[in-house]
């Protein structure tokens, strides 16, 4: 069954070739999306994001496949503007990129640091920017960040630090494109079931982080599941367009604030 507000409506996804991005973008797919632009950071998810596109053709869509460091204003600008010309407009702009960090203050380099920055901040910053030049009148803007933003923990510090800029982000977004229509949310996952998050964590981490939710014992992993995120990002491009400016955590109650 299709989502009527989705219907027909074309989508970029940064980071869409696996993982969270991935199962995004066959779910578009399936909720009736025109079009999925499916952005990939590297070679070595080229084989991912060739099998997403295959399912989201499959499921009706078109699919076309960018590949790029978004990690500069120009990529980025460069991303939009070639995702525009193949799918004719853009409507909806999902942001998933990331890149996680566990390390005491103490101990991160200035280079680890300009790393976590380049990806989760500044990447994050051009993405609302050009979503705001290109989008068309009336889209949506969903950014991922962290539920680590309501956490009082040590060692992330150079994660959600460089994630938590995104809040503000998104609230001068939604302020200034709202003339237009279009609504700007930022969702904080809780820690997810995915290769992103296992190699960062000990195992006693681990094990800690699958324990912690309020939720926990009713998941299939403990974790957050991506399972759980999709229907959130879509309810906020769709029905829920009314919600704007806002970030929310996301997280079967392992953090609030």
């Amino acid at each position: 069954m299709t989502d009527h507000r989705i219907q027909g409506k074309t989508v970029l996804i940064a980071g869409g070739a696996k993982n969270l991005g991935g199962l995004l973008a066959r779910d578009f797919a399936r909720q009736g999306a025109r079009g999925v632009a499916i952005h990939y950071n590297s070679d070595a998810a080229r084989g991912e994001a060739e099998a997403t596109a295959e399912a989201v053709r499959a499921a009706g869509a078109d699919a076309h496949l960018f590949q790029s460091d978004l990690t500069s204003a120009a990529a980025m600008e460069q991303l939009f503007q070639d995702a525009k010309q193949a799918l004719g407009r853009i409507d909806i702009a999902v942001n998933t990129v990331g890149k996680v960090l566990k390390k005491p203050m103490t101990q991160i380099s200035e280079a680890e640091f300009d790393a976590m920055d380049a990806v989760n901040n500044k990447t994050a910053f051009f993405f609302l920017k050009e979503a705001g030049i290109h989008l068309a009148d009336n889209g949506k803007v969903c950014t991922l960040v962290t539920s680590l933003l309501g956490a009082f923990t040590p060692f992330y510090s150079s994660y959600a630090g460089t994630k938590a800029p995104v809040e503000h982000y998104t609230r001068a977004a939604a302020k200034e494109f709202g003339e237009r229509g279009i609504s700007v949310t930022a969702i904080g996952p809780g820690p997810m079931d995915t290769p992103f998050f296992y190699p960062a964590e000990g195992a006693d981490a681990v094990a800690y982080h699958k324990t912690a939710a309020a939720l926990s014992p009713f998941s299939k992993t403990g974790l957050t599941d991506i399972e759980d995120i999709v229907p959130w990002v879509r309810f906020l491009v769709s029905d829920g367009w009314w919600m704007t400016g806002q970030t929310i955590l996301v997280n079967g109650g392992y953090t609030t604030r």
